[in-house]
């Protein structure tokens, strides 16, 4: 169904991120999986790899303009496009409002809502 697609999943080490990816690769996509936890997007990869589907991945903090910028030419330089992106990164701080300082506001902001507008705006460059 998505045979000769390129898919990037962000936050693709766990959980959502990484279904969507095992789900995207059986369907016949390259997956270009990112997280800032290399080691588990790297096991990610792998188990995808082992099982004859095509992904590759890249370290990426999507939160840092320089690291979305790499990846979205990580994907373009492997699989020559990028059809379809997923933006699925995203943190959950779990303290009331009263508790929470500016500096853990930011993260949260920077993660689940500066990543989507960096790497919604790098992919459309290559789409």
């Amino acid at each position: 169904m998505f045979k000769n697609k390129v898919v990037g999943v962000t936050g693709a080490d766990q959980g959502i991120g990484k279904e969507v990816a095992i789900q995207y690769a059986k369907s016949g996509a390259n997956v270009v999986l990112a997280d800032k936890n290399e080691e588990l997007v790297q096991q990610v990869c792998e188990n995808i790899c082992k099982e004859g589907y095509f992904a590759a991945f890249l370290s990426t903090d999507v939160r840092k303009e320089h690291d979305v910028i790499q990846l979205m030419k990580f994907a373009v330089e492997k699989y020559g496009k990028i059809d379809i992106l997923i933006n699925n990164a995203g943190i959950f701080c779990p303290k009331s409002p009263y508790d929470l300082s500016m500096d853990e506001w930011d993260y949260v902001m920077d993660t689940n809502l500066r990543s989507v507008f960096l790497c919604s705006r790098e992919a459309a460059k290559f789409m």
